[in-house]
């Protein structure tokens, strides 16, 4: 990581629009979410977040990871059977896998939750 993407982050957690969630389990790295509070501290950076955030749930819904009720006002998004499928999940990439056990966290379906 550069130093300015360094300064970035520093800045984000000192004004609360960003908080350690972890440690990734390969190489030790910490990892970082964003806290409501991005929204006002750095709105385009929340506006590409959202358009990847939902660019990647498309995706698994598009390779039946997920489920989405496409005609409702609010869609929710809820998680397949094959999320739960090791099979199916190893076939994933790492970032892949990633959306799914963060989806199954904020579900309350996360094995550890």
């Amino acid at each position: 990581m550069s130093s300015d993407e360094n300064k970035i982050i520093e800045r984000l957690i000192l004004e609360g629009a960003m908080e350690v969630a972890g440690v990734d389990a390969e190489n030790g790295e910490l990892l970082y979410s964003f806290t409501p509070k991005i929204q006002q501290v750095m709105p385009e950076l929340y506006h590409d977040h959202m358009n990847s955030v939902n660019a990647e749930i498309l995706s698994l819904w598009e390779r039946g990871y997920v489920d989405i009720d496409l005609l409702s006002k609010d869609p929710i998004v809820t998680l397949a059977l094959k999320s739960f499928d090791e099979t199916e999940i190893s076939k994933l990439n790492k970032r892949d896998k990633w959306s799914i056990e963060e989806l199954k966290r904020l579900s309350g379906k996360h094995p550890n939750s």
